[in-house]
């Protein structure tokens, strides 16, 4: 009898990573580092003052039980989120405007494919960026999956569109306020400094992603046997591809959302929106879709449950997600971890430390999936490294952004990406497979980016 290796599932795959996090608490050494907090709160590690935790707290089996409820509370504002979209996005598909408008883009478009693919990735790119969106996406998946697939796209092409789209506009950030500018000031670097050579990079970076997902989606499109979704089972958004009409109710409901999104964008970038007002404004988004389109109270509310439900699966991922960083947080073995990595690029030439810098972000990224997080737990002792070894403090900061942003790609710690696979129905084996080689070409061309702004003394 042949012997056939079966991927296991995601839920599996994130609990094995729990007990791998409990066991690095046993092995590893507890430490940690003196900590300050600056203007606005947030917790800096000072440099050169790690040490050894004489009797640190000891976690056993049990813990990881009781992480699991403290990780659902910590993920709490993601978790309802995803529930608020999902139920929001059942309502407007209840109303029709989601089907006439997807009738209405392939009259329009046919079968132009590379065009949604292009446009949308751009879109996803730019916003990341610059606004440092990556939570809010989760509000398109509904729509882009639906679109997608009346194009003949399979899911993870879809999915690559958004995840591709916003990975390469992180690693790529010219002023993502939650990436490179906490970074820079950590650094003491003046904030948006040094934009124009990250302005140079995201064009190349972007046509890397921007290849890897068209040549996915062409040779599926051409071969659906080739696609990696094969054998999964999927409920299909548009069986009877009968598409109604758009008539004026679905215009004024399509417009009421184009309003929310650009609310979305405003909110975010003048009034420091987040979660909990993005979710109430799609909440009224989806009590103004029921009014437009007429739906009875009981239908609104069955449409908005049946949503919601559809997404518990996703919910328990974001929350075993979490729970991995905070073993390792309970275990005091995180800071232990930055500093291991660290310390050898100390003796390496600036070219080889600065490619170290990247592939040590990439790692830690996995440990601390917050680029804020990161930014605070590790410039603090990346700057001083660089500064011994003459590697300006801009180039470290590249390194941690390309480490940061690119790996967000694929880490199954980040709640933003298990709840998108989630939405989409994706098990993350199967998205694996797709997004590795397009990782190890981004940190292959940040690796050459990085040894090219340690020659010109990038600053």
């Amino acid at each position: 009898m042949a012997f056939r290796l079966r991927m296991p599932h995601t839920l599996v795959l994130m609990s094995t990573m729990m007990v791998l996090a409990l066991l690095l608490t046993w092995v590893l050494p507890a430490g940690r580092f003196e900590t300050v907090r600056n203007d606005s709160g947030a917790e800096l590690v000072v440099p050169g003052t790690f040490q050894r935790v004489s009797d640190p707290p000891r976690l056993w089996p049990w813990s990881l039980l009781l992480a699991l409820p403290r990780a659902m509370s910590d993920a709490q504002d993601v978790i309802f989120f995803v529930f608020l979209i999902s139920g929001v996005i059942a309502i407007l598909q209840k109303t029709g405007a989601i089907d006439a408008m997807i009738g209405f883009v392939l009259e329009r478009f046919g079968n132009r494919w590379q065009l949604l693919i292009l446009v949308a990735m751009s879109l996803f790119a730019v916003f990341s960026a610059s606004f440092g969106m990556s939570v809010e996406y989760l509000a398109f998946v509904g729509v882009l999956v639906a679109l997608g697939s009346a194009l003949g796209l399979d899911r993870i092409a879809i999915v690559g569109v958004v995840v591709v789209g916003y990975g390469v506009g992180y690693g790529c950030a010219l002023f993502n306020p939650f990436t490179v500018q906490i970074a820079q000031r950590v650094a003491e670097l003046p904030p948006g400094s040094g934009m124009w050579y990250r302005a140079i990079l995201a064009g190349p970076f972007f046509l890397i992603g921007f290849h890897h997902v068209y040549r996915y989606a062409q040779r599926t499109i051409a071969d659906p046997s080739s696609s990696l979704m094969v054998g999964v089972n999927l409920v299909d958004v548009n069986p009877s591809h009968e598409y109604p009409r758009l008539n004026h109710r679905h215009l004024l409901v399509l417009l009421a959302a184009a309003s929310t999104l650009a609310a979305l964008i405003a909110g975010i970038v003048w009034l420091n929106w987040y979660l909990t007002e993005l979710g109430a404004l799609f909440l009224a988004l989806g009590l103004v879709a029921a009014a437009i389109a007429r739906l009875s109270p009981n239908d609104t509310a069955q449409a908005f449950i049946d949503g919601a439900t559809q997404m518990t699966g996703t919910a328990l991922l974001i929350g075993f997600a979490r729970s991995i960083a905070l073993i390792l947080e309970d275990g005091m073995v995180l800071h232990t971890i930055v500093q291991g990595l660290a310390l050898p690029l100390s003796l390496a030439p600036a070219s080889v430390s600065a490619v170290g810098m990247l592939l040590i972000q990439s790692l830690l990224n996995f440990f601390i999936p917050s680029g804020s997080g990161q930014a605070y737990a590790t410039m603090p002792i990346m700057a001083p490294i660089g500064d011994l070894l003459d590697i300006r403090r801009q180039v470290t900061v590249l390194a941690y952004q390309f480490g940061d942003g690119f790996t967000n790609m694929i880490i199954p710690t980040n709640a933003v990406l298990m709840g998108i696979l989630g939405l989409a129905g994706i098990p993350y084996a199967r998205w694996f497979r797709f997004i590795m080689p397009l990782i190890l070409k981004l940190l292959a061309a940040s690796a050459i980016a990085l040894i090219v702004a340690v020659a010109i003394g990038y600053q």
